[in-house]
Parts: C-alpha cells; sequence; structure tokens
C-alpha cells in the first residue's frame, strides 16, 4: 500500500509495491507520448478529486453514524466484500483467474482480515470523534508503521532520502496534533485517546499492507513467476475483515458500554439511522446519503487509483494521492453541510501538515535501495 494508505477505514486493496512495480512493467507503452501524458494527467486529476471527495465524505458520513460506527463498518464491510466476489468470479469465468491463484494458502489472508478488522473497527471509532483536518493528517502514520513493519518482517531496505521523508512525515504529524493541545486549538477538547487510537488503526492497516506484499512475493513463487490477480487478495482478504468485524463486534460494543444482550438492540438502531427510518431522530440527520456517497466514491476512488497505477507508475499515484492530504484538511476545517461549525487551523497545525507534504514527496520521490523481500 505505501502512500496509498487513506483516511478511510477500508483498505485500498492495491497490490504491495513490488508487485505495483510488475503491472506497470507488463502494460505496453503508449505509442503517442503526448496522448499518453494527455491520459495520466485526466486520470491523476479524476483521482484527486475522488480523493480529496473520499477523505471529506469519510468524516461527513460518520456524523449521522456517529453511535454507531461498528454497524457502518459491518455494513461497508459486507458491501465490498459482494463487489470484489462478484468481479473475482467475472475474472474467474473470463480465465484471467486461474485455479492456481485460488488455491493459494489462505492461512494470510486470514491475519489480514483480523488486522484489517481492527483497522476498521478502530479507524471509524476515533474519527467519529476527531475533528476533520486531524483525521487525514494523523492516517498518514500509515507510512511510517509500514516501513518499520516491513524493514522487520520483510527484511526491505530503505534509501536515505526514504528514511528522512519517513521521520518528516512522524515529525509533521507530532507538530500538527502537539498544536491542538493549547486552549482553544482543535484538539484541545479532545481526549488524547481517540488520536492515539487513529495511530493504532494506521498500524494495524500498515501490517495488513506488509502481509499483503508477503503474499505477492510468496505467490510469485508459487506460481513460478506468474503474478498473482489482485482480486484474489481482495476478496479473500474482505471476506476474513468481514468475518472478524462481525466477530469483533460484542467486544468492541462492550468497550462503548453496550452490553452483549443489547448488541441486537444497537445493531437494529443502527440500521434505523442508517436508513434514517421511524421517529425522527435529529442525530441521524444526513443518513442514508452520506454514508452511501462515501460507500460509492471509496469504491469509485479505488478503481481510478487502481487506473493510474496502470497508465503511469505507482510512484505517480502515490504522489497524486499526496496532494489530496492537504487540500482536504482545508476542506474539512470549513463549515460543511451537518458540519456548519468549521474548524480553525492554527499556524503550528499549517506548520506541521507543510512539513508532513515534504516528507510524503520525498519519500515517494526517492529512489528506492536494493533489497530482497524474505519469504521462508
Amino acid at each position: 500500500m505505501s502512500s496509498f494508505s487513506s483516511n478511510s477505514p477500508l483498505p485500498l486493496h492495491l497490490p504491495s509495491k513490488s508487485n505495483r512495480t510488475t503491472i506497470t512493467h507488463i502494460i505496453p507503452s503508449s505509442t503517442s507520448d503526448t496522448s499518453n501524458t494527455n491520459v495520466v494527467l485526466f486520470t491523476s486529476a479524476i483521482t484527486v478529486t475522488l480523493a480529496v471527495a473520499n477523505r471529506v465524505l469519510y468524516k461527513l458520513a460518520l456524523v449521522p453514524m456517529k453511535n454507531y460506527p461498528f454497524f457502518l463498518a459491518q455494513f461497508t464491510t459486507f458491501g465490498y466484500v459482494a463487489v470484489y466476489f462478484t468481479i473475482l468470479y467475472i475474472r474467474y469465468r473470463a480465465g484471467i483467474v486461474t485455479n492456481e491463484m485460488l488455491s493459494i494458502p489462505k492461512s494470510p489472508f486470514l491475519a489480514i482480515g483480523f488486522l484489517e478488522a481492527l483497522g476498521v473497527a478502530s479507524g471509524m471509532s476515533a474519527a467519529a470523534v476527531l475533528p476533520g483536518p486531524v483525521i487525514p493528517i494523523l492516517s498518514q502514520t500509515f507510512l511510517v508503521w509500514q516501513l518499520v513493519f516491513s524493514t522487520l518482517f520483510l527484511g526491505r531496505r530503505y534509501s536515505i532520502n526514504q528514511l528522512a521523508g519517513c521521520l518528516l512525515v512522524a515529525a509533521g504529524v507530532v507538530v500538527a496534533v502537539a498544536s491542538g493541545s493549547n486552549a482553544g486549538h482543535m484538539l484541545s477538547k479532545v481526549e488524547l485517546f481517540w488520536p492515539a487510537l487513529m495511530i493504532v488503526s494506521s498500524a494495524f492497516q500498515a501490517g495488513a499492507s506488509v502481509i499483503k506484499e508477503y503474499v505477492f512475493v510468496d505467490s510469485a513463487i508459487r506460481l513460478k513467476n506468474k503474478s498473482l490477480d489482485i482480486f484474489v487478495v481482495n476478496s479473500f482478504g474482505s471476506g476474513f475483515q468481514a468475518l472478524f468485524v462481525l466477530l469483533f463486534l460484542p467486544l468492541l460494543s462492550n468497550l462503548k458500554g453496550i452490553a452483549l444482550v443489547q448488541l441486537p438492540s444497537y445493531l437494529k438502531s443502527g440500521a434505523g439511522c442508517f436508513l434514517n427510518l421511524g421517529a425522527h431522530k435529529p442525530s441521524c440527520d444526513g443518513a442514508p446519503l452520506l454514508p452511501l456517497l462515501y460507500i460509492i466514491t471509496n469504491l469509485a476512488f479505488n478503481i481510478s487509483l487502481l487506473n493510474v497505477v496502470k497508465t503511469s507508475s505507482a510512484v505517480i499515484a502515490s504522489l497524486v494521492v499526496m496532494l489530496s492530504v492537504p487540500v482536504a484538511v482545508y476542506i474539512l476545517s470549513l463549515p460543511l453541510p451537518y458540519l456548519p461549525e468549521g474548524t480553525s487551523l492554527s499556524p503550528n497545525f499549517v506548520l506541521g501538515c507543510a512539513i508532513l507534504v515534504c516528507g510524503l514527496f520525498l519519500y515517494n520521490t526517492a529512489r528506492p535501495a536494493k533489497n530482497s523481500s524474505k519469504v521462508n
């Protein structure tokens, strides 16, 4: 995933860096450089727009669903399972996905689903409480976690510039978040637990992405250097994620003070709030429009981002997503429908955001170090 991470609780389900590079190598180059450049610019512009909309709608979707983040997590996860397995079936019937691909070990997908379920639930819980501009900033800690995990577990090596970029990202997050500790700033009334929980959710997502990278490396050996279809990983990872989100509901709801016997009532109320049915509930205003817009936009963003990878490169796609961070932070600070109060951006917060963007730019434009992933 690398810096493809967004503040979306649902991962982008892109292949790892190594596999994304393989994809770009097997796409034939365009006969017309000008035409290819125009296509890249056009798809990149669409992707930036969708990336910004995705980040903004993520926060807006949680306004009506603030009291039911676990229901929204379950609903979106099952929705994605249906979409991904449908696409997988179509690709299998077309001969793109082979029986060999479907027969690879499923235990890594179990771990992926476990970590992504934790990431979804914890991320939505934190995002429902945190001010909008903070969410895109904290979600960028994904890059730091991924670098640490891939170094420890895959033996991946990074260049000095990549390490420096990662440190700048971490420094930018610290500066931005620390600026909110003073009275009157956006985090002054938010308990430290919630930004910490958002950072932890990024760690879960980063752990899942590293396991995906392992799956692609391992499958290249098992499939004799054939590229594993992306939707095999997407589908089975999402399937186990949906299972674990369901299994975690009793535990997670209990942490919010919802007893096990009250869980059916909670889910029923969550469905009622999502559909905005029954007695009028001011707290559910905006549903189902905002949650549905988020889900649709997130899917469109994933598809558009993958298209940028195929038509250009993983680095270009990373830079495109990077551009959405400051734009989304600014938009989320403005008065918006269902968030009319807006948020004041302190100079230190803006400085932290600038440092973070510089770190992302340095990381994504650095020449990667030669490395070999460890596959046991």
